[in-house]
């Protein structure tokens, strides 16, 4: 139950935390002022995302898309909170993780159509150009790659499992 519990407050924590840069964010760089930090490495530009990950856009008004999805992963990823074993640390805290953001740019695309407020970026690292996030986009971003290791681990584990119980050719032929 502690790994439950430990897991819903990481959601919160995530949440919170977005909501409260978010209100930040559009108090501090409303009037089209810019911010740096770390030297100038990060700006902070005040932007509305009414797409997806990245702005990726669908038709005019694409919440009513992303609404009912998102609505569904909370759900999914809930389940996933509440089903994990003891030994599924991993899989409950990668879950809690993208279940905070989704939940922070959830909030975002019910209270109004401005969309997503990101702020953070973007970002020149020289190789590549990183468009503007926010804390929830970092939740996500964060508990999918953790996710991911999580199903990976379990999947090799699995296909060992599978090769351990096979009788083995050899003694299939002498049986």
């Amino acid at each position: 139950m502690k790994q439950k519990t430990v897991a819903v407050a990481v959601a919160g924590v995530i949440l919170v935390a977005d909501l409260l840069t978010k209100w930040w964010a559009l108090q501090t760089l409303s009037d089209g002022r810019r911010m740096e930090l770390l030297g100038g490495f990060v700006p902070l530009t005040l932007a509305f995302n009414r797409g997806a990950a990245f702005g990726l856009s669908i038709g005019n008004d694409p919440r009513w898309i992303f609404i009912p999805i998102t609505a569904g992963a909370v759900i999914f990823l809930t389940a996933l909170i509440m089903t994990s074993g003891p030994d599924q640390r991993l899989r409950s805290l990668a879950s809690a993780l993208v279940l905070g953001g989704a939940l922070g740019n959830l909030y975002d695309r019910v209270r109004w159509d401005r969309g997503v407020v990101d702020f953070i970026g973007p970002i020149d690292l020289g190789f590549m150009y990183w468009p503007i996030f926010n804390v929830a986009d970092m939740g996500i971003t964060v508990g999918a790659i953790l996710l991911a290791i999580h199903f990976w681990r379990e999947d090799v584990a699995a296909s060992r499992e599978g090769q351990a119980t096979e009788p083995s050719l050899e003694r299939s032929r002498s049986g």
